[in-house]
């Protein structure tokens, strides 16, 4: 009786998730082409993408989600020329589930490929690969193929000539992303003020503009003229860096490339102990005197000159600031350098500007003294602690598996360790002043400061610090985590049915030395292995369709999964079947199928599993999960990204007591 009730009510259930589960594809791709030339053209490709979805750029990071990317079938009727590239600005944003920023495109993408043929008419195949996901769904990887024929008027879309009217909101998009920048970039300019050789100017500067004090008006065009030719030169670096560095890919490759990282983790230590003391940067002094010079011939252009001097000085202090925004801005949009610097040169100059407009606010201001060395120091260590991030890309895209998060977090409470110390005055450099006692500001620095290490010290031993995700090497490179150990003397054990269930595996998995199971737990990564475990110990199974590349799969992982009581509950009560459909491990052909879908043979773990999703599910959303019995069957409904711990608990619990039943 309780086995009819149970399959009646499953094959229900079956049924109404069928008919409301769809194969989740928002993306539309049209292929084309541009003449633009008696022997040029551009391939057109472009992605029509639904509301509330995205699909990924081009250049990604290293492990990251699947980019987009194009493979066009060689032929001798045409000859590429370059790379793919994208037409329309992606979207960067922060990748909670990743721990860095990727780019993506919404709404609309449009990419192009320049070639040159000699041929009256021809025809370009291939296809293009990319991921769309949107706020609580991913698909498996796709591949779409495209036949062109060049030559045919006809096979060049009128969309393709209408294409750009999505550009102004995409730029905008992208712009916020500036517009963070341009505000770090201010505060680096303030900060550059609080040095010792630069504060210690405002002074003299002032005094420089009150010779004219009987001209009113011609010292606040002085002033003026000064401000913005601080501004200016700035300006004209970000200027020069962002026309060097402009060409496709090459912010990718100064991201990801072991020669550019290795020299930015260098002039970052060599700042860094430049702050320290051990020596400073100057320019040279003909520079200086050059500029003196001009500025004692007196007049409106001595402003300028007053400026650049103002400039020159100030560089051992402000160089590596200014270095260090240059070396970040270089790594993203072009225009970053450029923004960076106006940033910076407008932070810089206002307060020198505010002072030579109105000399009497002077008398507000803090002395110089010790504490201004005290900000070169601390800045100091915080680029030591900075630094580290360029060693972490070398290390994560080249496989070294060197820098593992735990040695990485011990430096960085290491250095912060020091910092603290430091303004306490138990360490002292060689110019810096005795510190009779702490005042209120500096002790609530230290109090941050040793906070900060405290907060850090919990993830040497597995915690997530999700905060700092983005600076962190991820945790799955911890070789010390204790959420991955059982403490002995409390294996768990769930009694049911006289049987104990326990976290013992009947075999080893499949697959093992491709895939791990998050947060210690145990299971399978193949789907007839793990349904066989399930029927020898008595347990429901739960499969997990997840991705390598699917940020929902790891905020679930991080955000759900690690609730002690629904851990306990995936230990303890299920058999945990890890079905990874992007994975393009090829298998031996013994174990390549037909898909009854398409009819198409799977030859890799990924396409096998995502074949089995979807003739089963009847839908490609990641991530899914599914509670079934000992032959597949479904005991309630599939359960997609849900951030609701305690529904995803009785989710839990439902399926177990189905199963119970049967």
């Amino acid at each position: 009786m309780h086995k009819r009730i149970f399959l009646t009510t499953a094959v229900l259930m079956l049924l109404a998730f069928s008919a409301s589960s769809q194969i989740y594809d928002p993306v539309t791709w049209d292929f084309g082409y541009e003449k633009k030339s008696d022997t040029g053209y551009e391939l057109v490709f472009t992605a029509e993408i639904e509301k509330g979805s995205h699909i990924y750029a081009m250049d990604i990071p290293e492990g990251g989600p699947i980019p987009t990317s194009f493979a066009i079938n060689a032929s001798t009727g045409f000859t590429l020329e370059g790379k793919p590239f994208e037409v329309i600005p992606p979207e960067e944003l922060f990748d909670e589930a990743f721990g860095f920023k990727i780019k993506s495109f919404s709404n609309k993408a449009e990419f192009r490929q320049k070639i040159t043929s000699v041929n009256a008419s021809f025809t370009v195949t291939g296809l293009v690969n990319y991921m769309s996901c949107n706020n609580t769904t991913c698909s498996p990887p796709k591949d779409v193929e495209f036949s062109i024929r060049i030559g045919d008027e006809a096979a060049q879309p009128a969309a393709i000539q209408a294409q750009g009217t999505d550009l102004d909101s995409e730029a905008a998009k992208a712009g916020s992303g500036l517009l963070s920048f341009f505000l770090l970039s201010l505060l680096a300019g303030f900060a550059g003020i609080l040095t010792p050789c630069v504060f210690p100017m405002i002074p003299m500067t002032v005094a420089f503009f009150s010779q004219g004090s009987e001209n009113r008006a011609k010292s606040v065009v002085k002033a003026l003229i000064f401000g913005f030719s601080i501004v200016l030169i700035y300006s004209l670096l970000g200027i020069i860096v962002s026309l060097t560095s402009a060409g496709a890919g090459f912010a990718n490759a100064l991201s990801t490339h072991w020669i550019p990282n290795i020299l930015f983790f260098a002039l970052f230590v060599l700042f860094a102990i430049s702050f320290f003391g051990a020596f400073e940067i100057v320019l040279p002094n003909k520079w200086v005197s050059g500029a003196d010079r001009r500025v004692d011939r007196g007049g409106l252009i001595s402003a300028f000159f007053m400026g650049l001097t103002t400039v020159i000085v100030s560089f051992s202090c402000t160089g590596p600031i200014v270095g260090a925004l240059l070396v970040e801005a270089a790594s993203g949009d072009v225009l970053r350098p450029t923004i960076g610097m106006l940033g910076f040169g407008l932070a810089f100059a206002l307060p020198f500007t505010i002072f030579a407009l109105f000399p009497s606010i002077m008398n507000r201001m803090p002395k110089s003294g010790g504490w201004l060395n005290s900000v070169k120091v601390v800045l100091g260590f915080i680029m030591l602690a900075f630094s580290l991030k360029f060693l972490m890309t070398i290390d994560s895209v080249y496989s070294f598996n060197i820098l593992s998060r735990d040695i990485y977090l011990a430096i960085w409470i290491v250095l912060f360790s020091l910092l603290g110390l430091y303004l306490m005055g138990k360490i002292k450099f060689s110019h810096d002043s005795d510190l009779p006692y702490i005042g209120t500001f500096r002790l609530f620095l230290i109090i941050a400061v040793f906070t900060f290490v405290v907060y850090l010290i919990p993830g040497m031993f597995g915690a997530p610090l999700k905060g700092l995700s983005a600076l962190l090497p991820s945790p799955e490179k911890s070789k010390f985590n204790l959420t991955r150990i059982l403490p002995a003397g409390t294996a768990p054990s769930t009694q049911f049915s006289g049987q104990v269930f326990s976290s013992e595996l009947c075999s080893t998995p499949l697959y093992d030395d491709i895939f791990d199971m998050p947060l210690g737990l145990t299971g399978y990564f193949d789907y007839e292995q793990g349904l066989k475990c399930a029927r020898e110990l008595g347990r429901p199974v739960l499969l997990d369709f997840k991705g390598h590349a699917c940020a929902n799969c790891k905020l679930m992982e991080a955000k759900v999964w690690s609730d002690p009581e629904v851990l306990r509950r995936l230990r303890d009560n299920f058999v945990i079947v890890g079905l990874y459909v992007d994975d393009r491990t090829q298998l031996p052909e013994s174990k390549w199928i037909t898909s009854q879908i398409d009819g198409k043979i799977k030859k890799t773990i990924g396409k096998i599993n995502e074949d089995l999703e979807i003739s089963k599910f009847r839908t490609n959303a990641l991530p899914l999960y599914v509670i079934t019995d000992h032959d597949g069957n479904p005991l309630n409904k599939p359960m997609p990204t849900n951030m609701n711990v305690e529904e995803y608990k009785k989710w839990l619990d439902e399926g177990f007591e189905l199963f119970k039943a049967i």
